[in-house]
């Protein structure tokens, strides 16, 4: 089928695309920003804004149903017109387009004080008003690696051995695993339209969430001291402190809590669905596998600082292309050598170390550097021309990876060395560990990446570089512009 996602650019619309990607389907993925939308195989990215009637009628024009993924995330304004209005938009585009259907996630809540979820309600009888058959999806929190609400349990969870918390953390809530989500999305394409209530197979509050997630993450549990004075709007402020999540978006999603989102009427959803939920010791420890499988997919990618819980230094340095062979050479050279990787007592410090914390890092060579093979304290995981990506998941302060990938320009002309090392923290010395050593970080990555090019440099001047090397490829079959 041919389906349309509005809102590509969030963290559901990107694991949908992947989803329906995966089982065959082309997507338009749809979206303000076109840097911000996935692409792929079978993802067509169309930047248009919800509100143009015109320019989102073409862009649906030929799919067969659509999913509307938008929210307003922040607080003040008028925001629920603002909602409402491009539901309505939405809603009269996918009639005139001629789209079967819309599926729409929104928000539990019988009865809502908050706004936020009253407006997510108002949005799923207005997408309606057009006359396309809806399928909404009524749910809460979502347990996966980059939905909000997971990321400040993650970060409160991992920073706070102790704790101080409001009343809002015994709101009885009904969280959802990515897995279950993604999969109700499926079935929404066959289903008779109308409101679905979908949740977990526990009902939980946010308390027993962290509790959880320290004992799936392995983290000693945490002390939860309940204050019931402190106010949904001063929490808000103290989440600030302690998290890196955007503070509209937290605030929003904070001035919800006090409201219960549990499933009232679980009926319709058991009668018209197949899947059976996970409870939350199971979602949780599935969003952070599933993180985990996918973080390599998409490393190269990331910027500077923390991402879903994965903090990151990328350096890139310029390189002659004629460079390409030897740095291959050099990048199928690493093992058994403390000099690879250069400042040598700096790195027999790290390994030392870590057996302070039951690490036990040893350097060691493979017999050909291919995806799978044992180097040093790493896993490679990835291993083609011009690229190289290692990986450690046993380390006491979390999992880490370490990647090169030459990246040249569409002319051959230029070309530059990416490299990336990135920790996804593991608890309180996981987060010092990190912070501790980013300025320590900053200037070894530099070198690091410096001394490939220096060796290889060096190999093309003593001729000891294998012949040719050839143009580089990634997975996708040819690098961006290194400019």
């Amino acid at each position: 089928m041919r389906m349309a996602v509005a809102g590509a650019s969030g963290y559901v619309g990107g694991v949908l695309v992947e989803r329906l990607t995966a089982d065959g389907h082309t997507v338009v993925a749809l979206g303000r920003n076109a840097k911000t939308l996935p692409d792929g195989v079978g993802v067509e990215p169309v930047e248009v804004d919800v509100a143009d009637l015109d320019a989102l009628t073409d862009a649906l024009r030929g799919s067969d149903a659509a999913y509307y993924l938008v929210h307003s995330m922040t607080t003040g304004g008028d925001f629920r017109s603002r909602d409402r209005e491009l539901a309505e938009t939405f809603g009269a585009a996918a009639a005139a387009a001629g789209v079967g259907r819309i599926v729409y996630l929104g928000g539990l809540g019988e009865d809502p004080t908050s706004e936020h979820l009253q407006s997510r309600q108002e949005v799923g009888r207005a997408l309606g008003d057009a006359g396309v058959p809806v399928v909404e999806l009524r749910a809460a929190v979502i347990l996966g690696a980059g939905s909000i609400s997971f990321e400040m349990l993650r970060h409160i969870t991992g920073r706070l051995p102790v704790m101080v918390c409001p009343r809002w953390v015994r709101t009885r809530i009904q969280p959802l695993a990515e897995r279950d989500l993604l999969e109700y999305l499926v079935q929404s394409l066959a289903v008779e339209p109308r409101v679905y209530e979908v949740g977990g197979a526990d009902v939980t509050s946010y308390e027993e969430m962290i509790e959880a997630y320290a004992r799936v993450r392995g983290l000693r549990p945490r002390l939860i001291v309940n204050i019931p004075l402190l106010t949904p709007h001063l929490s808000a402020y103290w989440v600030d402190l302690v998290t890196p999540v955007d503070r509209d978006v937290s605030h929003s999603l904070i001035e919800s809590l006090t409201t219960e989102v549990v499933v009232q009427d679980p009926g319709p959803t058991a009668a018209a669905f197949t899947v059976e939920p996970l409870g939350l010791d199971d979602s949780i420890r599935a969003a952070l596998d599933s993180q985990l499988e996918r973080a390599p997919i998409r490393i190269f990618d990331r910027g500077n600082g923390v991402d879903a819980g994965i903090y990151a230094i990328v350096v890139d340095v310029p390189m002659d292309p004629e460079l390409a062979g030897a740095l291959d050479d050099d990048l199928g050279a690493i093992g058994g050598s403390q000099a690879w990787y250069g400042f040598a007592i700096g790195w027999w410090l790290r390994i030392t170390f870590g057996r302070l914390f039951g690490e036990r890092m040893k350097l060691g060579a493979a017999a050909e550097v291919t995806k799978g093979a044992r180097v040093d304290w790493w896993t490679v995981v990835e291993r083609d021309p011009g690229v190289l990506l290692l990986a450690s998941v046993d380390w006491f302060f979390g999992e880490a990876w370490l990647g090169w990938q030459l990246r040249v320009s569409a002319d051959g002309t230029r070309a530059t060395l990416h490299q990336v090392g990135a920790l996804r923290t593991k608890g309180v010395p996981g987060v010092v560990y990190w912070f501790l050593l980013v300025p320590i970080h900053r200037r070894v990555f530099r070198n690091l990446a410096e001394l490939r090019v220096s060796r290889a440099r060096a190999a093309m001047r003593a001729g000891t570089t294998s012949a040719g090397g050839g143009a580089a490829t990634s997975r996708t079959g040819a690098f961006p512009d290194a400019g």
